[in-house]
């Protein structure tokens, strides 16, 4: 069982010791980000600072210029990390330290690009866009998403890539100062929340036998109470998720709805990992962060778990919870795992995060015995090193036991 865990570019940069502590954890991987979105960091370890601020999304290397002359979309570059390609001195060092590479890229979340060109983003049934998402199902956005995850992915050094955020995005948004939490929406109101309703999804819906404004109103009509007051309804698992989805859509709009954004997101993943695939030397592997219910959005897409498997080389699927959660993310991947695909369960091991480091153990060989055959940590340059400590200590058990190599 593989174990690889998430790195940024800034958490080897400028920290001599990094690459070799990494390989200390017990890791044979790092999953590196090449093109990331805007964020906040905590870098508890690095000598040189406690806090990075990444202003916007941007790329982590020298972008080919032919390839992005006389785009209107293109990535954008970052001034936060000294030198001129972070991305590709941090490889340097974990290769260093005998770290396998691999990209990790994020390609349909991107703030800045949604507020230079708010034309691309996701509208949602009251008219408001989405700056932090743009519209997969519009061809400028998936010509743009492809030549993205083709660069950004095959960087020298790098044995393979996950796309992340490789299918729709919607409402929900780590987004600075968020104060959306007043009317809880739950996943099935934050669903609703989430559908587009741009001139190209409209178009969409309506090619799938749905009318559009008929659609339209049927959100915001499902949407009244929860607005109301009232509490958004419950949903216990994935399944149910989207039968209250279909009893408050209808019979009739409900599948309409599925066959548009299904097939909108197959093809953008579809494009991104032949473009990938294209680019890449034989043997590089490419995986999707995903998650099993097609109907889920966000960093982890929703995704047909068989159809998925068919394209990719794997997956990468949250499992941070309990075991009922491993059970319900991991098994539909498992249940169609072909002979050369992964499933890696995906752990969080940052206590302030919710991670659990204390169970690093049980919980890998609890996600072991339901297929999954790597294993993903989140994230090593956030955690302590109390939280690195239970880190190393859990590899070091499972290697003990023949459960890594």
């Amino acid at each position: 069982m593989r174990a690889a865990a998430f790195v940024y570019p800034w958490d080897i940069v400028g920290d001599p010791a990094a690459a070799g502590r990494l390989a200390g954890l017990g890791v044979r991987q790092a999953t590196l980000a090449a093109a990331y979105h805007s964020t906040r960091a905590l870098t508890p370890d690095h000598p040189g600072h406690r806090v990075v601020t990444a202003r916007h999304s941007a790329i982590y290397y020298p972008p080919g210029e032919d390839r992005w002359a006389g785009r209107a979309l293109r990535p954008y570059r970052q001034d936060w990390v000294p030198g001129a390609d972070p991305f590709g001195e941090a490889a340097a060092a974990l290769a260093g330290a005998g770290v396998e590479v691999h990209s990790w890229v994020i390609l349909a979340h991107n703030s800045r690009l949604g507020e230079e060109h708010p034309e691309i983003t996701v509208r949602n049934a009251y008219g408001d866009r989405y700056p932090w998402a743009p519209c997969i199902a519009r061809e400028e956005v998936r010509a743009y998403a492809a030549a993205l995850a083709a660069e950004a992915a095959v960087r020298p050094g790098a044995a393979g890539t996950e796309l992340e955020s490789c299918g729709w995005y919607g409402l929900a948004h780590l987004h600075a100062h968020d104060k959306i939490g007043g009317a809880p929406l739950g996943p099935v109101g934050t669903y609703l929340m989430s559908l587009c309703f741009c001139e190209v999804c409209r178009a969409g819906y309506a090619a799938e036998g749905a009318d559009p404004e008929e659609l339209r109103a049927a959100v915001v009509r499902a949407l009244d109470p929860v607005f109301s007051g009232r509490p958004a309804p419950a949903a216990g698992d994935r399944e149910a998720e989207w039968t209250e989805i279909a009893a408050l859509l209808g019979d009739r709009l409900a599948p309409a709805v599925a066959a548009w954004r299904a097939g909108a997101a197959t093809a953008f993943q579809r494009e991104a990992v032949a473009a990938v695939r294209a680019a890449a030397p034989p043997g590089f592997r490419v995986l999707l962060h995903a998650d099993p219910a097609p109907h889920r959005c966000g960093a982890n897409v929703g995704v047909d778990p068989a159809g998925v498997l068919a394209h990719a080389d794997g997956v990468v699927v949250p499992c941070t919870g309990d075991a009922a959660e491993r059970v319900a993310a991991l098994g539909p991947f498992a249940a169609h795992r072909g002979a050369g695909t992964t499933v890696a369960a995906n752990l969080t091991v940052v206590t302030g995060m919710g991670g659990r480091p204390g169970t690093l153990a049980a919980d890998a060989e609890h996600a072991a015995s339901l297929g999954a055959d790597e294993l993903r940590l989140y994230h090593a340059g956030l955690a302590t090193r109390a939280d690195l400590d239970a880190v190393a200590a859990a590899l070091g058990r499972l290697g003990r036991e023949g459960a890594i190599p």
